[in-house]
Parts: C-alpha cells; sequence; structure tokens
C-alpha cells in the first residue's frame, strides 16, 4: 500500500440517526497540537458513503466493515482531504469531488458532485457560491434533515479531544465553545477579497434540518438552524 498518513486517535463510531453515522478522529495541526476533526458515514442498505474521511484504527476498521461496504467517497471541503487517498485505496471506493474542487495534493476525483449527480438518492447538495475556492455541504433527509458541512459551520460543543498545548491556539483563531459557529480560518481564507458570503449563508438556513454535523466539533440536534441563524446574525 502506498505510504499514507497514519491513524490518530478517534473515538468509536456513534449513530446521529438511523443508518448515519460520525466519528470524532484528530488531526495534528504541528508536532504536539492536535485538534479534533469529524468523519460522517451515511449507510444505504448495504453500501457506505463517506464524508471527510478519518482513517481509523484496525479495529475501528473493523467497526466500519460490519456497518457495510465502503463504497463512495465525498469531499465536500476544499481544505480537507489528508485520508482520501488511504480510504480510495483501502476499499476501492470512487471518489466524487465538486468540478474544481480538489487540490494538487488530492486524488483525481472518478466522479463529479453535482446537484444531480450524488452518490445518494435522498440527498441535496448545496454548493457555496461565492468561496475563494469550492465548498459544499450535504443535506441527507433523514430523521428530519442532517445537514454535513465541513469548516464552513462548526459546532464546538467541547474542545474534548484537543491537546493541551491546542488550547491556546483554538482560541487565538476564533474558535470557542459556542453553537454552530462559522469556522473563522475558513471565513477569512474563503471570502474574497471586498466581497461577502452572507447570500451563501443565508441560502444556507434556508434548508430544512433537525440535525448539523460539522468538520470538527461535535453533532448539534437541538436548534440547529436557529443556531446557525444566531451565528449568522453575529457575523454579517
Amino acid at each position: 500500500m502506498t505510504d499514507h498518513p497514519p491513524a490518530l486517535p478517534h473515538g468509536p463510531i456513534e449513530e446521529i440517526v438511523d443508518d448515519i453515522f460520525w466519528v470524532q478522529g484528530s488531526v495534528d495541526l504541528k508536532p504536539g497540537v492536535r485538534i479534533t476533526r469529524n468523519m460522517v458515514i451515511v449507510r444505504s442498505g448495504c453500501d457506505l458513503t463517506i464524508v471527510s474521511p478519518v482513517r481509523l484504527s484496525p479495529d475501528g476498521e473493523a467497526a466500519l466493515e460490519k456497518l457495510g461496504k465502503v463504497r463512495h467517497v465525498m469531499k465536500i471541503g476544499f481544505y480537507h482531504g489528508m485520508d482520501d487517498a488511504y480510504y480510495l485505496e483501502r476499499f476501492g471506493a470512487a471518489y466524487w469531488a465538486l468540478p474544481g474542487g480538489t487540490r494538487p495534493k488530492d486524488p483525481a476525483p472518478d466522479q463529479e458532485l453535482k446537484a444531480d449527480s450524488l452518490p445518494l438518492d435522498d440527498a441535496e447538495l448545496f454548493e457555496f457560491r461565492h468561496t475563494v475556492n469550492k465548498e459544499a455541504a450535504l443535506l441527507v433527509r433523514r430523521g428530519g434533515g442532517v445537514l454535513i458541512t465541513c469548516d464552513a459551520v462548526q459546532h464546538w460543543a467541547s474542545t474534548d479531544g484537543c491537546s493541551e498545548t491546542a488550547l491556546p491556539a483554538i482560541k487565538q483563531i476564533g474558535f470557542r465553545a459556542r453553537p454552530a459557529q462559522i469556522g473563522p480560518p475558513w471565513l477569512g481564507g474563503m471570502t474574497p477579497e471586498g466581497g461577502s458570503l452572507q447570500s451563501d449563508f443565508e441560502r444556507l438556513a434556508e434548508l430544512e434540518f433537525k440535525h448539523l454535523i460539522g468538520g470538527h466539533g461535535q453533532p448539534l440536534s437541538v436548534g440547529p438552524k436557529e443556531a446557525l441563524q444566531a451565528t449568522m446574525k453575529a457575523t454579517f
């Protein structure tokens, strides 16, 4: 197998709603500075679609394979993707990404993510229209709607799983234990000079969802729409 980043500490596979699961993993921003990051698993029959992959330990992979067969890997966040190539090689999955939504270091997509081209038949693709780089979110119509984001919206209910040395950096870049926040570094890097992403978030908040899971933090299943609207009011 090609050399890939190793598996880092992660939690168990946990169910959000029926057949939608999440894993809280981790990433080292630099030596000794570790923060959490999330993977979402959507099961359709015996097939699994992985959104924002996180490499798992051997025991974690065994638990994943008990859920079903990994058929698809979806890249929705421009800045995430360190474990995408591992999943493609390990499981032989198809790689889905927005047209123009990959970085040079990412694998070449097998399939283009588009509104009418998704590996799930009960999901809706949301594309940000004004970001500097391509970014998406995914709405799966289960359990009243599960909105899956990456860096754009993150629910940091706590910093559990982050290293002590990471906490000052987390606060410095603007992350707080607050509901459904828009990632400050992401917002700064993705907003065009002299532009605004307000209209993108207004469209996002119009979607119907009762659960939110971002690329960092924890799931939010109590008032996620209201929390996002409050964040937007404070941000824009």
